[in-house]
């Protein structure tokens, strides 16, 4: 792809009306993938995600000696996963701290890298909860490379300070494999896709709980079938319709797992007229239909214990808040800190460079709403949520909105450039 490539948006000259279907979710897509290391036999995935860190997960498990069949959006993987090698989780976060766990208790040795993005992020709070439970692993500086050599594991109590998908997943994945029971607590609820694909309940005290006998869950028969349209993706198309006066958007089959739609209650508690229905179960998430309407807002409000539920979705609720009436608060911000980019810097950059006033105190962020957008050059920063979350907010500025780099959103969504070109009739790339 060419480098100098680059995002050209303007403001739409009718409103957004139609359906769009991002493909399938992220998280489920790589988590249903790696988890066929637990069987030898076929598993077989439909929909399955389109973007960079989807196939990243599918290229390690090749490394690991897996086969896997790419047709299209239908992926097969069978065979076994025993081998000591090598594993480039690119830019990939779920994928390296979730291998962490799967590979811990295994017999071999396997060296984890990654690009520099995903080299300056955190390994250290995975890497040490799991020594604890015997595992091996040595980190460079705490992140990225990481040699991992197989170990007998123990379960463990793991009473977590940070709430974090990845992290409670890599030490539920290493309760798989560790001797006696592994319990994990966090202070406030993450996405829960582990546990709902080991079928695992909360106890009283709100502890997750596991054993070896918990992965008999995982069979290939569990974890075959469609995979449901990716929610995060589906959030841009919500800011795309609030930002574009008139707008109607209905996205289908989409993963409605009440723990990542928080984004929908935050936008509905300040106005927003989006409708949801369930339809049907598929892997234990629900799934269903959205239809997102142009809504005038008030000012949206994030407390510290609605974060985790929305934390990939802040960018794009940022940009939507500088239109919405009032001031919007963001509360708790730290984690945004480490993800590709620093986001929280981010947002408040990109938002500055088109005229919306904002505040960070701490990790804390204010934006100041009824703002007239103009149209800026966006550098995204490698960061995929910041590059599609400012092409939201270029459809709402005055002039030609550019965004540089608009391939580093192949990570989750690469289709979102030409269904937006689709849906605004408009030529962006």
């Amino acid at each position: 792809m060419a480098a100098d490539r680059v995002a050209r948006i303007r403001r739409p000259r009718a409103p957004l009306i139609g359906t769009v279907a991002p493909k399938g979710d992220k998280s489920v897509s790589i988590r249903r993938a790696l988890f066929s290391i637990f069987t030898k036999e076929q598993v077989a995935l439909d929909n399955y995600g389109s973007g960079e860190d989807c196939l990243t997960a599918l290229l390690c498990l090749r490394a690991l000696g897996k086969r896997v069949e790419i047709q299209d959006s239908r992926i097969e993987i069978e065979g076994s996963a025993d081998q000591s090698c090598e594993l480039d989780c690119r830019n990939s976060g779920t994928t390296a701290r979730l291998l962490m766990g799967l590979l811990a208790g295994r017999v071999g040795e396997w060296t984890l890298i990654g690009d520099e993005s995903l080299s300056r992020r955190p390994m250290q709070r995975v890497a040490e909860p799991l020594r604890r439970m015997g595992a091996k692993i040595e980190l460079t500086h705490g992140k990225l490379p990481a040699k991992i050599t197989g170990a007998r594991l123990h379960g463990a109590t793991h009473d977590l300070e940070i709430s974090s998908a990845q992290l409670k997943s890599a030490l539920l994945l290493a309760g798989l494999f560790a001797e006696g029971e592994t319990r994990v607590r966090e202070p406030l609820s993450s996405r829960d896709h582990t546990e709902r694909l080991l079928g695992l309940t909360q106890d009283a005290q709100g502890f997750w709980r596991v054993n070896p006998d918990c992965a008999k869950s995982l069979s290939a028969s569990s974890l075959s079938g469609e995979i449901p349209c990716d929610i995060s993706s589906a959030a841009f198309w919500a800011g795309a319709a609030m930002l574009v006066p008139g707008s109607v958007i209905t996205i289908r089959n989409l993963l409605l797992n009440p723990l990542r739609a928080g984004w929908i209650t935050v936008l509905k508690r300040a106005g927003a007229d989006i409708s949801y229905r369930v339809e049907h179960v598929v892997g234990g998430e629900p799934v269903g239909t959205v239809i997102i309407r142009h809504s005038q807002l008030s000012s949206l409000k994030i407390t510290a214990d609605e974060v985790p539920g929305v934390i990939d979705e802040i960018p794009v609720l940022s940009v939507i808040a500088s239109v919405a009436g009032g001031t919007s608060r963001f509360e708790n911000l730290a984690e945004l800190r480490v993800k590709e980019s620093d986001r929280l810097a981010a947002i408040a950059d990109c938002l500055s460079l088109m005229n919306v006033r904002t505040m960070i105190s701490g990790d804390n962020l204010s934006v100041e709403g009824n703002s007239v957008l103009q149209a800026a050059t966006i550098d995204p920063r490698g960061d995929h949520r910041i590059a599609l979350a400012f092409a939201c907010a270029g459809l709402a500025a005055e002039d030609e909105t550019t965004i540089l780099d608009p391939d580093c959103a192949s990570v989750s969504y690469p289709e979102f450039w030409s269904e937006l070109s689709s849906l605004s009739h408009q030529q962006v790339l």
